[in-house]
């Protein structure tokens, strides 16, 4: 069991109160949806839908992100820098850093 489930409804991570899900939520969700990114997608897809209801105010695009987004970068390019977030694939179908 993790430490760093999210407090809702203002969506911090409540074993170290960064935003939910934290680089450490999302290494732990990447390897227990190791062989299943789908799923993984599926799930953090239903939590974006409360925090958007939860947090009107944010920006749909960066909740995306947060939540979703991320789910679609290599691990190791997560690891390298959590400021890079893909803004789509490029003519022969890779992602792009935006």
């Amino acid at each position: 069991m993790t430490t760093h489930g999210p407090v809702m409804p203002i969506w911090s991570c409540g074993g170290c109160d960064l935003p939910w899900p934290c680089p450490t939520r999302r290494r732990e969700l990447r390897a227990e949806y190791v062989d299943a990114p789908v799923s993984l997608a599926l799930y953090l897809g239903a939590y974006l839908v409360q925090a958007a209801e939860d947090l009107p105010w944010a920006p749909a695009g960066a909740l995306h992100r947060r939540f979703v987004g991320w789910t679609r970068q290599p691990a190791e390019v997560q690891q390298r820098s959590t400021a890079t977030v893909p803004t789509g694939p490029d003519r022969n179908g890779r992602h792009q850093a935006g």
